[in-house]
């Protein structure tokens, strides 16, 4: 089914937005800029929000989480926002026990490692993601003209949660379970791709301009283990989006060895963490692919003379690509000062010659 003739893409509200126009390849006049967990976090209005909340219950409440995603619209300027939630929301929603534990992340006490682990999950109730799409639905009203980044976990990072039981440095046991039971980990992938990609296509077809595929744990995964183990479900989940015309990007952390496989996927756009320079990836990519990056999330701490030249490296480098949306390598660290992210956006945005 395409997009509701009521859709911001359709209407016209953000058909042509800068971050619209750079995704599909158009160099727009001014350089789109957002910032991965800008919603959240280093404002002081989201922690007054938040204060002694639950935050899975947050991102389901329907007027927190669209509050939350405009804030940093509201105050820094930024050419996005990014649908507040959790990659592990979908996760809660299918039935699974899942918290959020204050320093340390998504926690799953009966964690999923055996094949009858992985029979007793259940699919997303359609009904179950309608708070979704009633946040979606009041964040694109209010942003207007500003597109909404729909959000989601790739296959393998919620899967890792799952069979890890919570974070972890290497995900050891989820890649154990890929080379011990490979039909069990294909079986657990499928439906992390359908669940994910649920809960991205539910934002879509709400409002959202731009789906964003997050892949935060897959460089610990060889070449290989990707190109048969993952890529496929990655490529599944983006199919729940099949005949919704809307740009598709990926991100993942540590990416660099299997860029062509990324470019395989079906997307539009690619994040590129800060270890990787823009230059270098789109000669990997043979200068087809839009790129979003790739600010090291570190120099948010350095004196601005410091930024700025890291900036105006990235935006260099930058250029090769057909076009360029400019954001961090990673998210932003809690502890940054908003009104650094406020003055980057003025620079990127040529408001501040400084």
């Amino acid at each position: 089914m395409p997009l509701s003739p009521s859709h911001p893409l359709v209407d016209g509200r953000t058909a042509n937005a800068p971050l619209i126009r750079a995704y599909r390849g158009d160099r727009p006049e001014r350089t789109p800029v957002w910032f991965m967990r800008q919603a959240g976090r280093s404002l002081p209005e989201y922690r007054e929000l938040r204060a002694g909340g639950d935050m899975l219950q947050a991102c389901l409440t329907p007027a927190m989480a669209s509050e939350i995603t405009i804030q940093p619209v509201r105050r820094h300027g930024v050419d996005a926002g990014i649908f507040f939630s959790d990659i592990v929301v979908p996760v809660l929603l299918a039935g699974v026990d899942v918290r959020i534990v204050g320093g340390r992340g998504p926690v799953i006490d009966e964690p999923v490692r055996t094949a009858s682990d992985v029979l007793k999950l259940r699919p997303i109730d359609p009904a179950a993601l309608d708070p979704v799409r009633e946040a979606v639905a009041m964040t694109v009203e209010q942003l207007g003209s500003t597109p909404l980044i729909g959000f989601a976990g790739a296959p393998f990072t919620l899967a890792a949660y799952l069979v890890e039981g919570g974070p972890s440095k290497d995900q050891m046991r989820a890649r154990a379970l890929m080379h011990s039971d490979p039909r069990t980990w294909a079986t657990l992938l499928n439906w992390c791709a359908d669940i994910t990609g649920e809960f991205l296509k539910a934002q879509i077809e709400a409002g959202a301009s731009a789906a964003q595929l997050f892949d935060s744990w897959i460089g610990s995964v060889s070449q290989n283990d990707y190109l048969r183990r993952v890529a496929p479900h990655s490529k599944r989940a983006f199919s729940h989006l099949r005949g919704l015309d809307v740009p598709k990007v990926h991100f993942g952390l540590g990416t660099e060895r299997i860029l062509p496989d990324i470019a395989n996927l079906g997307v539009d756009a690619i994040g590129i963490d800060w270890r990787l320079p823009l230059d270098e990836a789109s000669m990997m990519l043979g200068g087809r692919f839009p790129l979003q990056g790739n600010i090291d999330p570190a120099y948010l701490g350095a004196p601005w003379p410091a930024l700025k030249a890291h900036v105006d490296a990235v935006l260099e480098q930058g250029r090769t690509a057909p076009a360029h949306v400019v954001n961090l390598g990673h998210g932003v660290p809690p502890e940054t000062d908003p009104d650094v992210l406020t003055r980057l956006v003025r620079y990127i945005h040529g408001e501040q010659p400084d």
